[in-house]
């Protein structure tokens, strides 16, 4: 059991969730807002995804990052900042256009799926770590461009968080590893309950947790109704965690939550499970981070 917690708030996510939540965190504004609010309320960790302001669907434009990225560092509130790097591999089947897909379908280099992370210099930002079937899509990252993307992401001194949906995900990471690709310690994310990858079961990330490498440090969080009953579980198994808007937009049944609320609930949950949730300076020195300004 680990007692000594990090705390994640996912802020806003790619997901279509704006219709279905009074709140979500659409603009640069909203959403530096959000990871403050977050911050406030425990969070260690602030992860970013951005949106289109106009239309509120997900987005990986670099003026949308810098933006806020930037009022988050000038708001004087210390949040470690992480950044998504998993945009620019969606892919959506249509039969007509097998080759090139249909709506939705939006596949980009390496080079453009880290341009925001080599410029703005974040200190984690995510490596989704292999291809799944994401939903009705898939989302797409083969071994070859994610050896390309972490040596991007290694290059500019940032720490990845390497995203497993599954339990090939942590076999491709070990391999990047060993090809000297991710600097030790290597930061793992375990993210379950999202069709079709790995379930929420208790049995799931046991299982995960078990293939880490030596000396890990990893999170893990599940979607839905099941986020808050994974704080337990992942502090239980001695790994940190991750809560936030990108993964459930509910505090209790009919009650939509903010990532402030998520993040105070969370922290309740771990200090009633007799840990602490970490402040920034100490997540940055369990993770070996260094700060960007």
């Amino acid at each position: 059991m680990n007692t000594d917690i990090i705390i994640s708030c996912a802020i806003t996510g790619a997901g279509d969730t704006v219709g279905r939540h009074p709140a979500i965190p659409v603009t640069p504004k909203q959403i530096a807002d959000s990871a403050i609010e977050a911050a406030k309320a425990g969070a260690a960790i602030a992860h970013l995804h951005v949106r289109d302001p106009e239309t509120g669907k997900a987005g990986r434009k670099l003026e949308h990052y810098r933006e806020a990225v930037e009022r988050i560092r000038d708001s004087g509130v210390d949040v470690v900042i992480n950044l998504t790097a998993g945009m620019g591999g969606d892919f959506f089947f249509d039969p007509q256009n097998p080759r090139t897909g249909g709506p939705g379908t939006d596949i980009a280099n390496a080079a453009e799926r880290v341009a925001h992370v080599e410029e703005l210099r974040p200190e984690i930002c995510t490596l989704d770590c292999g291809s799944l079937n994401f939903g009705d899509g898939l989302f797409v990252g083969t071994a070859d461009l994610l050896r390309d993307m972490a040596q991007r992401i290694q290059a500019v001194g940032v720490k990845p968080e390497i995203e497993c949906f599954e339990l090939g995900h942590i076999w491709l990471a070990k391999d990047l590893i060993k090809r000297g690709l991710i600097d030790a310690p290597p930061l793992f994310q375990l993210c379950l309950g999202i069709p079709w990858g790995a379930e929420a079961t208790t049995e799931t990330m046991l299982a995960m947790r078990n293939h880490l490498p030596a000396g890990a440090n990893w999170a893990g969080f599940a979607i839905g109704r099941m986020q808050m009953p994974f704080v337990a579980q992942a502090m239980l198994l001695g790994g940190n965690v991750r809560v936030g808007l990108e993964d459930n937009i509910w505090l209790d049944r009919g009650v939509p939550a903010s990532n402030g609320s998520l993040t105070a609930r969370a922290k309740e949950i771990v200090e009633r499970m007799g840990g602490r949730a970490l402040t920034p300076a100490e997540a940055r020195e369990k993770l070996g981070l260094r700060k960007q300004k």
